[in-house]
């Protein structure tokens, strides 16, 4: 549904459902793709809603510490997106500080985002917690690329601790909760094998 013409060969893939979702985007890219002729899906869901997009291709590194702060950054830069939260008029005092937590910036020497293990676990739903409140919508979670941490956790030697981080993370975004309308994950592995 999201492909051109056979001449252009586009194909499906996280920017395009980001854009597609966004209660920002740009509704104009997808009037020449055949997801246009489905008039229905686009008046329920094109540009509907907010969405939080993060691609963990890029939680790498020798050490688990050298991981976990990669995802930090990438976690932390999502929510840097989102900094109209901290003038919300939808969002109290105490939810505004939360959100300043997300995006603190480490001091000198060390992560470049200050946030703890506890926060990084919880980080994804409590952004989709925020937004809805702010929006008054459930949100959309696309996460590319899962099982990245966890491959590379696995040549490096620190597999066990990487699989605690990233089912944490993912228990807190996708188990019960009530922010989201649904969640996209993409990866290579099976995520029940994984224990995830």
């Amino acid at each position: 549904l999201f492909t051109r013409p056979r001449r252009f060969g586009k194909s499906l893939n996280m920017s395009m459902l980001k854009k597609f979702f966004d209660i920002n985007g740009n509704k104009e890219i997808f009037k020449h793709l055949k997801i246009a002729q489905e008039t229905r899906l686009c008046e329920e869901y094109m540009g509907k809603y907010p969405v939080i997009s993060v691609s963990l291709k890029g939680v790498d590194g020798s050490t688990f510490e050298a991981a976990r702060a990669a995802l930090k950054i990438i976690i932390g830069n999502e929510a840097m997106r989102f900094s109209f939260l901290k003038q919300s008029e939808q969002l109290t005092l105490e939810e505004k500080q939360i959100y300043k937590k997300l995006i603190e910036i480490g001091q000198a020497g060390n992560d470049m985002y200050a946030m703890s293990e506890d926060l990084l676990t919880a980080s994804l739903k409590l952004l989709s917690a925020l937004l809805k409140k702010h929006y008054g919508i459930p949100v959309i979670l696309l996460v590319d690329e899962y099982d990245v941490p966890l491959d590379k956790a696995f040549q490096n030697g620190y597999y066990d601790e990487m699989v605690s981080l990233i089912r944490g993370l993912m228990g807190n975004a996708l188990k019960t909760n009530e922010n989201l309308k649904f969640a996209v994950l993409t990866g290579c592995l099976r995520i029940a094998k994984e224990s995830i």
